[in-house]
């Protein structure tokens, strides 16, 4: 379940930054259509990290062996 929450949840990173694209494309040229793309850009780049966070989270869910060190004497 918690794959799809994830796909969801970056789906909607995604249209979100599409959709601030679109809007800053129809501005003029200035502050607030510079404020857009970049607000565009985080948006997007948030959906990156997002995946790459859930990956390594998958990862590190493994549980891991532990290896116990023997004192030789």
């Amino acid at each position: 379940m918690g794959k799809v929450v994830f796909l969801y949840r970056s789906l909607a990173y995604r249209n979100a930054a599409a959709d601030m694209l679109r809007k800053a494309r129809k501005l003029p040229r200035g502050a607030e259509r510079s404020a857009a793309r970049r607000y565009a850009r985080a948006l997007r780049d948030l959906a990156q990290t997002e995946a790459w966070l859930e990956g390594r989270l998958a990862e590190q869910a493994r549980p891991q062996r532990r290896t116990r060190m023997v004192a030789s004497g």
